[in-house]
């Protein structure tokens, strides 16, 4: 239930519906000054939520720094990565599709083979809304079976499907695999805060390692100020989804 909760919240909180809702708002509204003030407003939103660079600083903001390989000053037991990189219903079947987010798979090999880290938890399964499972863990140890990394040294968790419940099954498998020891979580960086507080809520202190990074530190050139873009759109909805889901995980109990 809370599943299908956290996705049906997940589309209303999108930019897009909001500016949905409002032109819906503006052709049902008889009285025309008023149509015209809803009109004038969706077009405020639209340009400021198509526009580079307030997002852009709300990204760093909120993104979880980055960390140099050289400054791991020592080796981990275990860096935890979580899912929610690859998608498992696009075909051929016979290869890995990642999305947005594939750095959190290709950063921990490069952990690996830097000696940082001693072990791989993968943590994430997934599911359809019409309730099919995926094992994501599955292909994100198949990607790093082909970038020479031991089956050995990897463990995979395939149940959960949030992040509440990565933390979960993934304490449970520290617990009574590597009690006790060094964890690196890995994630994107927009999602650690979230994942950080989830793994800390059942026991599981982990040093973060963010990947993939929405915001960009090069300076802003001309267009970027006067400019509003899609992608800048389709960034407000990720963040404001993230922002939302890690209020909604504090007021539960999850985080």
């Amino acid at each position: 239930m809370f599943y299908i909760l956290s996705k049906t919240l997940y589309y209303l909180v999108m930019p897009l519906t909001w500016v949905m809702l409002l032109l819906g708002l503006a052709l049902l509204t008889r009285h025309p000054r008023r149509r015209k003030r809803i009109l004038i407003g969706t077009l405020a939103l639209v340009f400021i939520l198509g526009h580079t660079i307030p997002i852009n600083e709300l990204y760093a903001w909120w993104e979880r720094p980055g960390t140099p390989y050289a400054a791991l000053d020592s080796t981990y037991d275990v860096a935890i990565v979580l899912g929610g990189v690859t998608n498992g219903e696009q075909r051929p079947d016979d290869r890995v599709h990642f999305g947005r987010g594939a750095d959190r798979v290709m950063h921990t090999v490069q952990l690996y083979k830097l000696g940082k880290v001693r072990h791989i938890l993968l943590s994430g399964g997934g599911r359809t809304l019409d309730g099919k499972f995926l094992r994501e863990s599955e292909n994100m140890r198949d990607v790093m079976l082909l970038c020479g990394v031991p089956d050995s040294v990897i463990t995979v968790e395939t149940q959960s499907v949030n992040t509440r419940e990565n933390a979960l099954y993934s304490a449970a498998i520290l617990q009574r695999r590597f009690p006790g020891q060094r964890y690196l979580l890995v994630s994107s960086a927009f999602h650690l805060r979230r994942a950080e507080a989830c793994f800390r809520k059942v026991g599981i202190q982990a040093d973060p390692f963010a990947t993939d990074f929405h915001s960009s530190s090069l300076p802003y050139s001309f267009e970027k100020w006067i400019a509003p873009t899609e992608q800048a759109f389709a960034e407000w909805g990720l963040l404001i989804h993230e922002m939302v889901g890690y209020v909604v995980y504090k007021l539960i109990g999850y985080a």
